[in-house]
């Protein structure tokens, strides 16, 4: 894994390398059995040539961004000008080359981000397990003896930055795709208020729920990410872990932990506590109703549908069973259904909001499993549906709350990765991630100092 952003632009003003040859090395990992699956196309060659543009710059005296001339990797869902958006999908391979990058890919360029390729993940970014049948599954390099998924949606953008080929992993979270890889994968990713980054140039699967946003190895480095991506300079409303009150809730959050989670997440509270953070588990009774709120597919099943229907007529057959699947469910939803789900879940929210108003952030794991095999889930259509319910129930409950959430590592360096989330309502980013810069050492010390 690459050192974090700072520490890096700290590595080349002192000289021991270049953003060149930082690029150079991540080109030849790309390249490894490691990287195998994770990208569906480079331009190695292209962003070495913009990080030796940002080495002269700097040797000039120019000021640059600290993502200048660094390694970041795109979601195949973000339009690139010239290139085809396939959404890892073999049914977008005669797509037309997009005419113009996304507001985000531009945004990063324009922050001088060398931009390394674009990124695999679950087929139209449809599931949480990050299974691609396409283009092959992206291996969770936390396990040398063990081919494990990596998680989904944004799989290939984890993997890029666990592997040491990325600073960060340009994504997306419509129930968790960020989150749920970034838990797995042993990183941190940020969810924000969907509506703070514009989805323009994004191929979409929830017009509703889908989030522009990204992981990387540290919160600062997820904070310097979004601060471009968002177009907004971001500045955390800090606390001491001692003025940090934070709510467990009682329902649905810690079912059926796997120990090693329940492991992790115990010993990251306690540590927590003892630094002074005031917790408390509170009722939440609104979490027991998501399951008969989404029960008709939810929001992602219509919209994606209204969005596909057309490319099914004329190649359904090149999806992902699995994936075709969820976007038919769709199908069957009326438009009176369709607004009544919108209409209740605004009630949810307001009856959510009011439960953590008390509270500097909701925590819970993000993901009650540790990293399954992959070969189990591809053979197994239930293991699978049951294994990618699980991976989103945490997760999707702040999709649909429209707030903003965040994945911390909490395991030791010995275990298999596990996260721990720390959420906030709409809006409220500033606050969640001052608390989350505030605990995020404490909740994974080896993380201290870098």
């Amino acid at each position: 894994m690459l050192p974090d952003i700072a520490s890096l632009n700290a590595a080349v003003r002192a000289g021991t390398t270049s953003r060149a040859d930082l690029l150079a090395e991540a080109a030849t990992k790309a390249t490894s059995a490691a990287g195998h699956a994770v990208y569906l196309h480079t331009t190695f060659d292209a962003a070495i040539e913009v990080a030796r543009a940002a080495d002269a710059a700097d040797r000039a005296g120019k000021p640059l961004h600290p993502l200048a001339g660094l390694p970041v990797s795109v979601k195949d869902l973000y339009d690139i000008a010239g290139e085809v958006t396939r959404a890892a999908s073999a049914a977008r391979q005669d797509a037309a080359p997009a005419t113009a990058d996304a507001t985000v890919v531009a945004r990063l360029r324009a922050a001088g981000a060398a931009l390394i390729g674009r990124t695999n993940m679950t087929e139209f970014a449809f599931s949480g397990v990050g299974i691609n049948p396409h283009f092959g599954t992206p291996v969770n390099p936390c396990d040398s003896s063990v081919a494990r998924i990596p998680g989904g949606s944004s799989s290939g953008a984890a993997v890029s930055v666990a592997i040491g080929t990325a600073v960060a992993g340009l994504g997306s979270d419509t129930g968790g795709s960020i989150r749920i890889p970034a838990a797995l994968c042993g990183i941190v990713g940020f969810k924000p208020t969907s509506r703070r980054v514009p989805l323009t140039g994004a191929f979409p699967l929830s017009y509703t729920l889908d989030t522009a946003c990204a992981m990387a190895r540290t919160l600062t480095d997820c904070i310097a990410v979004d601060s471009v991506i968002a177009d907004v300079p971001f500045i955390p409303q800090m606390k001491a872990s001692t003025a940090i009150h934070l709510a467990i809730p009682r329902q649905l959050v810690l079912d059926d932990l796997d120990e090693p989670v329940s492991k992790a997440f115990d010993r990251a509270i306690g540590r927590l506590s003892a630094a002074g953070v005031r917790i408390e588990h509170v009722d939440m009774p609104e979490l027991t109703e998501l399951a008969s709120l989404n029960a008709a597919g939810g929001f992602s099943a219509p919209e994606s549908y209204a969005h596909h229907r057309a490319l099914l007529a004329i190649h359904r057959d090149l999806y992902d069973p699995r994936v075709v699947t969820r976007i038919e469910r769709g199908a069957a939803m009326s438009a009176a259904d369709y607004i009544a789900l919108h209409r209740a879940r605004l009630d949810w929210i307001a009856r959510m909001e009011a439960r953590m108003a008390p509270f500097d952030a909701v925590v819970c794991p993000t993901v009650p499993m540790v990293a399954p095999p992959i070969a189990p889930l591809v053979e197994d259509d239930t293991l699978f549906f049951r294994t990618n319910g699980l991976l989103l129930r945490n997760t999707s409950a702040f999709n649909f709350l429209d707030g903003c959430s965040v994945s911390l590592p909490c395991h030791a360096p010995d275990e298999l990765p596990v996260g721990l989330m720390l959420s906030q309502g709409p809006m409220r980013d500033a606050q969640l991630l001052g608390t989350a810069l505030a605990l995020e050492s404490l909740v994974h010390p080896s993380r201290r100092g870098g």
